[in-house]
């Protein structure tokens, strides 16, 4: 349980997040990574660090370069913890105007903004 909390934490930065997109089918280095950002190298580090320590992604090194790749039991372990939550059989649906197989008035929940301002706040 605590890899999959490690790995919610981490998941939580939206620069980790594009980082774990742009390593899910390939191989990357961090200066290749760190192109696709406008923070600074030491910053994409740390959250390369992150990261590889919540167990997301892999770290090979090659000389003097460091490659990083999705790992896949990371992914598979929030995945299933996350099915718990998202399964078929969820009330969850997705937000008006995703694609669904099914929808309609049943099983769609939707806040406007004036009800999502009535929501309790969990901190």
């Amino acid at each position: 349980m605590k890899a999959v909390e490690a790995a919610i934490r981490a998941i939580a930065e939206r620069h980790r997040r594009e980082i774990v997109r742009l390593v899910r089918d390939r191989e990357l280095t961090a200066g290749q990574i760190a192109s696709h950002f406008e923070v600074s190298r030491p910053a994409v580090s740390q959250h390369l660090r992150i990261l590889k320590d919540s167990g997301l992604v892999t770290e090979r090194r090659q000389g003097t370069r460091r490659y990083y790749k999705a790992r896949v039991e990371g992914l598979a372990e929030l995945r299933a913890f996350l099915e718990v939550f998202l399964g078929e059989d969820s009330w969850i649906e997705p937000r008006p105007g995703a694609s669904t197989q099914a929808s309609g008035p049943d099983n769609e929940i939707v806040l406007t903004d004036a009800e999502r301002a009535n929501q309790p706040v969990i901190r």
